[in-house]
C-alpha cells in the first residue's frame, strides 16, 4: 500500500496562498534527498554505478542541484535541458544526452561540454562526425530490441517505437565507430515506461549483459558500462507498491555473476536514467476549487486546468486528490474535479469519491513532482503555474515564478499590428 500525505497543514496553506496565489507546484527537497540516498545505496555494490536523473521528468535547475550534490547526474534531451544541467553543475560525463532527431548545434554542445553522446541511429554516426568533425573517444548506441522483448502499456511495443538501433544494426554500428576512432563504448536501452514489476529491470539488465558478450565475442568491443535506462514506476493509486529497489539490485546482481563475471568483462558499470520516482511522489499540485456545478454529474472545478497537468488528460492518468483540512473526512461525495480548459478531457478526477468540496477548499493533486508542471502548455492562453521547494529546514521557497500575461506575449510584436494590412 502506498500512503498518501502531504507536508502542509490547511492553515499553513492559506498562509501560503496569501504569498504565491494558487494554483502552484510544491515540492519536498527532504523527501526528494531521502529517496536519492536510498537508490544509491541500494545499487552503491556495483562497478562505477550512477544514475542519470531524467531532466525532462522535472527541469528546473535548483532540483537539478539538489541532485548534483548528491552525486547523480543528468540525462538531457535538448540543448537547454544540456544548459540547464550544466549551471547547475553537471557536466562532463556526468551527462548524458540521449535525443532523437538531433540538431546539428545540440550534438555540438554536447560534445563541448564533454557530456556522453547517444546515439539514436546508425545514420547518426555520420551526422555527428560532420557536426563535431570526428567521433568522440566514447560513444553510446540506443538499442531496441523489436519484436524480442516486450514494452509495456505505457510506452508500446518495441518494434512500434521510433527509439534505437536494431540488434543487426546495433553490430554495424560499434563496429563503424570503432573503425572511425572510438576507443571507449557504452550501451543503453529504454523499453519500459511506468513500469512497478520489479523483475522487469532484472530481465532488461540481462538483456543488454548478453549483447555485452556477443559485442566481445564477435567485435571484440568491451562495453565500458551500460544504461538500463529509466521506468521505474511509482505506484500513484494508493494500493499500489513501489518498487523495491533492494529486490532489483539482487536480481541484476546475480545476473551480473552469472553472465558478465564469466565473460571476463568485470568491471562493467551500470547505470539508471530514472526521472518519476526521484521527485514524482514528492511534488503536489495546490489549487483552490472555485465553482460547483451539479447537472448530469456533480463536478467542482478548480484554478488549475489540464494546462498545468496534462498526465490525466493526455493518459487518462489516475492522481490522487485530497482535500485540505478534510484528509480524514468520509468520502460522502462523488465528484468530477476539473479545471477551465475547454476542452472536456481537463478532468483531474472522474467520478472520484471524495469529502464534501466547497469554493475556496485547497485541493491536492499528488503524485505530480514528475511530468507535471514539465509538460505544461498554454492551450486557451492559459498562464502556467509557478514552482515551490519546501527546504530541509522547513522554509519555502519560490523557484519558478509563475507565468503572466507578458511572459505570454513576450514573442509577440503588438508596434506592428497597427501597420498589419488585411
Amino acid at each position: 500500500m502506498s500512503e498518501k500525505h502531504f507536508p502542509l497543514t490547511k492553515a499553513e496553506l492559506a498562509g501560503l496562498s496569501a504569498q504565491y496565489p494558487t494554483p502552484f507546484y510544491l515540492y519536498d527537497e527532504r523527501l526528494i534527498r531521502d529517496h536519492a540516498r536510498r537508490f544509491l545505496k541500494a545499487f552503491a555494490g556495483f562497478p562505477n554505478f550512477r544514475e542519470y536523473f531524467a531532466v525532462k521528468a522535472c527541469p528546473n535547475p535548483y532540483i537539478l542541484k539538489i541532485f548534483a550534490a548528491e552525486g547523480i547526474g543528468a540525462d538531457c534531451s535538448s540543448l537547454p535541458e544540456l544548459i540547464m544541467a550544466q549551471k547547475a553543475g553537471m557536466t562532463g560525463e556526468s551527462v548524458m544526452f540521449t535525443s532523437n532527431e538531433t540538431p546539428e548545434k545540440e550534438y555540438v554542445y554536447a560534445n563541448l561540454m564533454g557530456a556522453v553522446i547517444n546515439l539514436d541511429d546508425i545514420t547518426h554516426i555520420e551526422y555527428l562526425e560532420k557536426a563535431i568533425g570526428g567521433i568522440p573517444e566514447l560513444i553510446c548506441f540506443r538499442y531496441n530490441p523489436g519484436p524480442l522483448r516486450e514494452g509495456n502499456a505505457l510506452i508500446g511495443k518495441p518494434e512500434e517505437a521510433k527509439y534505437g538501433l536494431t540488434r543487426d544494426q546495433i553490430f554495424e554500428a560499434y563496429k563503424i565507430a570503432r573503425d572511425k576512432g572510438a576507443k571507449r563504448f557504452a550501451l543503453h536501452t529504454m523499453v519500459a515506461s511506468n513500469e512497478l514489476d520489479p523483475d522487469y529491470f532484472v530481465e532488461t539488465a540481462k538483456m543488454l549483459f548478453e549483447l555485452c558478450v556477443e559485442l566481445k565475442d564477435r567485435l571484440g568491443i568491451r562495453i565500458e558500462f551500460v544504461d538500463l535506462g529509466g521506468g521505474i514506476g511509482i505506484p500513484y493509486r494508493p494500493d499500489q507498491k513501489a518498487i523495491d529497489y533492494d529486490y532489483v539490485a539482487r536480481g541484476i546482481r546475480q545476473a551480473y555473476d552469472g553472465i558478465i563475471a564469466p565473460a571476463g568483462l568485470d568491471p562493467l558499470g551500470i547505470s539508471f536514467e530514472c526521472g518519476r520516482p526521484f521527485t514524482g511522489p514528492y511534488g503536489w499540485l495546490v489549487t483552490t476549487a472555485i465553482h460547483e456545478k451539479h447537472i448530469y454529474r456533480d463536478y467542482v472545478g478548480v484554478d488549475a486546468s489540464m494546462a498545468d497537468l496534462m498526465r490525466p488528460g493526455m493518459y487518462g492518468a489516475y492522481h490522487h486528490v485530497s482535500v485540505a483540512g478534510k484528509e480524514g473526512a468520509p468520502a460522502t461525495h462523488t465528484y468530477d474535479v476539473v479545471g477551465s480548459l475547454c476542452e472536456n478531457c481537463d478532468k483531474f478526477a472522474v467520478q472520484r469519491p471524495l469529502p464534501e468540496i466547497v469554493p475556496g477548499d485547497f485541493v491536492i493533486v499528488h503524485d505530480v513532482g514528475a511530468h507535471g508542471r514539465a509538460m505544461g502548455f498554454n492551450y486557451n492562453a492559459k498562464l502556467r503555474a509557478g514552482e515551490l521547494l519546501l527546504r530541509e529546514d522547513g522554509k519555502i521557497v519560490e523557484i519558478r515564478r509563475r507565468e503572466t500575461i507578458d511572459d505570454y506575449f513576450a514573442t509577440l510584436d503588438f508596434s506592428k499590428l497597427g501597420s498589419f494590412k488585411v
